[in-house]
């Protein structure tokens, strides 16, 4: 029995090694490239040994991006950020308040609107992109801000898990709540937020990381160069076979892509945490 224990805590620390190491390679290889010049790059094999011009690289693109059309990467970085904390702010206060009011609200056929919310995640994303595009050209929203967070902000996923927390609590809540004469709008304020808190943090971190990754939308609706996003610009780095393109600024390009969600993550990782496990609850 112990035998057969041990033998498999060594293929399950054997198979999240290599787990790790199919992760976490590709990551390697892409700072060493971000970190060499461009011939070093293409020599043939590349070498896996760290050069010395990844602040070059960086400073290169954050300065003047990559290619002659390009905006700053700075700029790219700033439009992303908007984006993401933009659909974020607003996935939280849709979603929050609509839970609030499916489950603490007794209104004719609440189960029939939740369910009309949650069947959304049954449609593809490819289903529903280009008729939200088409919605967003006749309302001129192409090459804005609220073209590139408005679509985005409602969230069949984050309004079901607050649903989850929210009937957790205990009914008594807003029987005293009432009973103190509060509003339902004050009963939200002075106890459903602070309840929520780590629920809270858990989906700002999910979105945040959504928002930021998006490719495809800002693709479609964006032209104007100094609006692009820095996920979606670094396609536009990459030569379509008309000159050379600069991998080693790509990658550098690509590597501080990753800086503000893996900042998140750490800052709020055990908030984030304790609030998926609370609204499993």
């Amino acid at each position: 029995m112990i035998e057969h224990r041990r033998g498999l805590t060594i293929f399950s620390h054997t198979m999240l090694i290599l787990g790790i190491a199919v992760i976490l390679f590709p990551l390697y290889v892409a700072f060493v490239a971000a970190t060499l010049d461009n011939n070093a790059v293409f020599a043939t094999p590349m070498t896996l040994v760290p050069g010395t011009h990844l602040l070059e690289n960086m400073a290169t693109i954050w300065q003047q991006g990559v290619g002659v059309n390009s905006a700053p990467f700075w700029l790219m970085m700033l439009n992303s950020f908007i984006m993401a904390f933009g659909i974020t702010v607003g996935k939280i206060a849709v979603s929050i308040l609509s839970a609030f009011a499916i489950v603490w609200f007794r209104f004719p056929l609440r189960n029939l609107f939740f369910w009309m919310i949650f069947i959304t995640l049954m449609l593809p994303v490819e289903v529903r992109i280009f008729p939200t595009v088409e919605v967003i050209a006749r309302l001129d929203m192409l090459d804005s801000y609220t073209g590139l967070t408005l679509p985005l902000m409602a969230s069949a996923t984050a309004t079901f898990l607050f649903r989850q927390f929210f009937m957790t609590l205990p009914d008594e809540l807003i029987e005293a709540a009432r009973i103190d004469g509060a509003s339902p709008m004050r009963f939200f304020r002075d106890i459903v937020l602070p309840l929520s808190k780590t629920n809270l943090a858990a989906l700002f971190v999910i979105t945040f990381i959504y928002g930021w990754n998006q490719y495809l939308w800002p693709l479609l609706i964006i032209q104007d160069v100094n609006l692009g996003t820095a996920v979606a610009g670094i396609k536009g780095m990459i030569s379509n076979g008309e000159g050379t393109t600069l991998w080693n600024q790509v990658m550098a390009a690509m590597l501080l892509t990753l800086i503000p969600p893996v900042i998140i993550v750490l800052a709020m990782q055990r908030a984030f945490v304790r609030g998926l496990v609370d609204s499993e609850k």
